[in-house]
């Protein structure tokens, strides 16, 4: 029992390293590392999933995977951009797909033993954050112009004295939108993926104590049991949370849509 402890604090201690970005060649003193890679993987897998059921779409359709394409897709018309952005939502449902599928196909093959996340690495998601930062804001000038899309970030009705305070405030407020949207996928998958991989770790160290230790040794064999049940629950929360990030980036991303693109 105690041995098993002692292998799990050693193989915990050096996790971190697992999950940090490492090059895996260059170009043109460009580093590009495993996230990167898999980043493009997913880039790969949406254009399949998306022209697969595209071509298979039908005015009466029977094919299941076109089916859940298809559901997804008004999902995001109906429960992201309708409810959120309201009027003139349908020009923003693609990009707004394009974010949800994209983010939910990178959790998702996070999830498969042997796989990487790009939405584990920071630098990812800061691209991710940067493309949906870019995109509002440019809907926000193309609607008011630079001045009235400036004005719009004061809310009518504020005293004269304090619309100073109020514009620098929702000005500031508008630029780390893209800080929190980076941050909070980043976090949320990175964190997901270090309990699982330290429950593996325990499942690991103490049944291999229970079972190649010379004697059968059920005092390490029972908290092994409990590590890989705790693994399971947790494998079955992340395929959750693989949703529900994406559904949170793109809801978020419509929110900032809708205020950049109507007056408060």
């Amino acid at each position: 029992m105690e041995e098993a402890l002692n292998e799990f604090v050693h193989e915990a201690q050096g996790l971190a390293a697992h999950f940090e970005p490492q090059t895996v060649f260059s170009i043109g003193g460009w580093d590009v590392t495993q996230y990167i890679i898999w980043l493009f993987i997913a880039f790969i897998v949406v254009l399949l999933v998306v022209l697969g059921a595209a071509n298979k779409l039908q005015v009466v359709p029977t094919n299941k995977f076109c089916n859940m394409v298809e559901y997804g897709y008004e999902f995001v018309s109906r429960n992201v951009a309708e409810d959120v952005i309201g009027h003139g939502f349908k020009k923003h449902v693609p990009f707004l797909a394009t974010i949800f599928f994209f983010i939910l196909i990178c959790n998702i093959l996070g999830l498969v033993p042997g796989f990487k996340t790009s939405t584990g690495s920071i630098s990812c998601t800061w691209a991710l954050a940067a493309i949906s930062f870019v995109y509002f804001n440019v809907y926000g000038l193309k609607t008011f112009g630079f001045f009235g899309y400036m004005k719009t970030l004061c809310p009518s009705g504020v005293p004269a004295p304090m619309v100073p305070v109020i514009w620098f405030l929702e000005f500031f407020s508008m630029i780390i939108r893209v800080l929190t949207l980076a941050v909070r996928l980043y976090g949320n998958m990175l964190a997901g993926h270090m309990v699982l991989a330290v429950f593996g770790i325990a499942t690991t160290c103490f049944l291999q104590q229970a079972l190649f230790s010379g004697t059968m040794d059920l005092v390490a064999g029972i908290p092994s049991i409990a590590w890989f049940l705790l693994l399971v629950l947790m494998y079955a929360l992340e395929c959750l949370v693989a949703f529900i990030q994406a559904f949170v980036f793109a809801i978020l991303s419509a929110s900032y849509i809708q205020m950049a693109t109507h007056a408060h």
